[in-house]
């Protein structure tokens, strides 16, 4: 549940009604706007009942929330979300773009793509150590030495970087050389590295799982949260339908449901969720004219002798373009870039 105070309610009065709640064994998560300070109450809500918190000074109402997951929740959080990754932001009124490749290949390969998505507008080079591929004989990354690529291109850009990772030695790795982790698709029910994830002290980006429902979405995110770590970007890529003209369906109706439910900032892949080049710019710009926060795509200085994701990967002439042609559709919802 979550407790509405009065328009500027006396800070004694919030600490009230927060001592009392976590005197009885709960948490509270408090969410203070310039004039409205709301208190989302997290656990076992039988040991608190709602008549007794409606006596309180100041307490305007008591709103039940059925929803299974509470911190990602909009109602414990009415404003949006602004995640910063490293020297840029992810959030309302700016646009992400993430850029690169989907394996990290060679040193030279890693800072030829970072100093080409730069220069075309991206603000985070992506990469992969760390390849969860579906076949065991598929190249599987550079892991450490990946990294560490990353750390050193990402320094010599100025980019903010991310890498998705697999497990807590991913995780402990990852930490010393990115701003950002990634929980891949096939990763996002996997509830002991979502832990892990969010005791790591990095944003994570969490993308949606191959045939995740939305609500089970956010409820990987509140593992995330729920470890302390409010720093969590969505990031819809695409689900597993019965259609085959596409690598997966993208469903960018997910974007205006997720500003609905939750606080937390909305970025789209369309270079995962099409798997091929010729579809990633016009799913960008519907992406955006949406209400995505941002978009991951993966460029290549040469697609057709990637390790990993070729097809769907874009040169640095289409991404060049791209960012080109997104500019207008920023303009008209209202976001830099």
């Amino acid at each position: 549940m979550i407790i509405v105070m009065k328009p500027n309610a006396a800070q004694e009065s919030i600490q009230s009604v927060v001592s009392y709640i976590e005197n009885s064994g709960l948490n509270t998560h408090l969410s203070q706007g310039e004039e409205v300070t709301i208190i989302g109450i997290v656990g076992d809500k039988a040991r608190l009942p709602a008549e007794n918190l409606i006596s309180f000074k100041d307490v305007d109402r008591i709103v039940p929330v059925t929803e299974t997951y509470k911190l990602a929740n909009k109602k414990f959080h009415p404003e949006p979300s602004t995640i910063q990754v490293g020297n840029t932001f992810i959030g309302p009124g700016s646009t992400a773009i993430m850029a690169g490749p989907c394996a990290v290949e060679s040193e030279e390969q890693l800072m030829c793509i970072a100093k080409a998505v730069k220069k075309s507008g991206a603000s985070i080079l992506r990469g992969g150590a760390y390849k969860p591929r579906t076949s065991p004989y598929s190249f599987q990354g550079l892991e450490e030495e990946g990294l560490r690529y990353m750390q050193k291109a990402a320094k010599e850009t100025g980019l903010a970087s991310i890498c998705e990772v697999v497990c807590r030695e991913a995780i402990d790795a990852a930490v010393k050389y990115v701003d950002m982790i990634q929980i891949g698709a096939r990763n996002m029910q996997n509830f002991i590295l979502l832990k892990e994830a969010g005791r790591s002290g990095l944003p994570v980006l969490l993308k949606r799982g191959l045939c995740a429902t939305i609500d089970e979405w956010l409820n990987a995110a509140e593992y995330i949260i729920a470890e302390g770590n409010p720093n969590v970007v969505l990031c819809e890529r695409g689900i597993r339908t019965f259609e085959t003209a596409t690598r997966n369906t993208l469903d960018l109706s997910a974007v205006p449901v997720l500003k609905g439910k939750t606080h937390l900032p909305v970025i789209v892949d369309p270079s995962h969720s099409t798997g091929s080049y010729k579809y990633v710019a016009p799913m960008a710009k519907a992406a955006i004219a949406c209400g995505a926060d941002g978009l991951m795509i993966e460029v290549h200085n040469n697609p057709a002798c990637a390790l990993s994701d070729g097809p769907q990967s874009l040169t640095f002439e289409k991404f060049d373009r791209l960012t080109q042609e997104l500019k207008p559709f920023c303009s008209l919802v209202g976001r830099s870039f």
